[in-house]
């Protein structure tokens, strides 16, 4: 049986917060509010504010299945070498549960001030958590279950580490700078930018455990 840890604690706390932010407000909204949002971040969908609570009520589930997932890992995973990096697994899930609750409170907060464009802090918190996950990349061992799982970081661990050593940098100046970028630019042109970058941060590491295996590969057989 796990130890509940003082990460544990805290990541509960921060899951309870959208759940409690929308206990407060729910007696307040009005019977039709907004249930849907275009990528540019306004409205294209009204509905009930009973049908408004699926979503909410899907990400905080989904928010415990994820940090249950990476806690339990160790006891799903058929190499069991996920015991050694057991900690950052940790740290990533408190991670992703922290900005799956502020995008929920987003959520909320952007159907009772029908005004608040949600992109506007949507988009930066993803670019924050593009860096902290950048910042985390260079912990994370070898695994079948997080990190740039390609056939050729699964079939070496100097490409493993290589490879996250140079995903990791890009991730964490990439994310700051998406958070930047948003910040300042427009719905259109900021969506634009965004995926564009998202694109970029990904597709690089995927290349370079490619250009990486093949290098080494001529250089064994040489």
């Amino acid at each position: 049986m796990k130890k509940f840890t003082l990460l544990d604690g805290a990541a509960l706390v921060v899951w309870l917060l959208p759940a409690v932010f929308l206990w407060i407000i729910f007696p307040t909204l009005p019977q039709t509010v907004p249930v849907h949002y275009g990528i540019d971040g306004t409205v294209d969908r009204y509905g009930s504010r009973n049908e408004f609570l699926i979503g909410p009520l899907i990400l905080i589930g989904v928010s415990a299945l994820v940090y249950l997932l990476l806690k339990f890992l160790p006891a799903i995973d058929p190499k069991k070498q996920i015991k050694y990096g057991q900690e950052t697994f940790q740290k990533l899930a408190l991670g992703l549960v922290v900005f799956l609750a502020a995008l929920n409170i987003a959520i909320v907060y952007a159907t009772v001030h029908k005004g608040f464009q949600i992109d506007k802090l949507l988009f930066p918190v993803i670019g924050l958590l593009f860096a902290f996950l950048g910042n985390m990349m260079n912990s994370i061992k070898p695994n079948y279950f997080a990190g740039i799982r390609t056939p050729w970081t699964l079939e070496s661990e100097d490409n493993w580490r290589a490879t996250h050593r140079l995903a990791g940098k890009i991730w964490f100046v990439g994310g700051i700078a998406i958070t930047v970028i948003m910040l300042l630019l427009p719905p259109k042109a900021g969506t634009i930018v965004f995926t564009s970058c998202v694109c970029v941060m990904a597709l690089i590491p995927v290349i370079y455990s490619f250009v990486y295996f093949k290098k080494h590969q001529v250089n064994q057989n040489s």
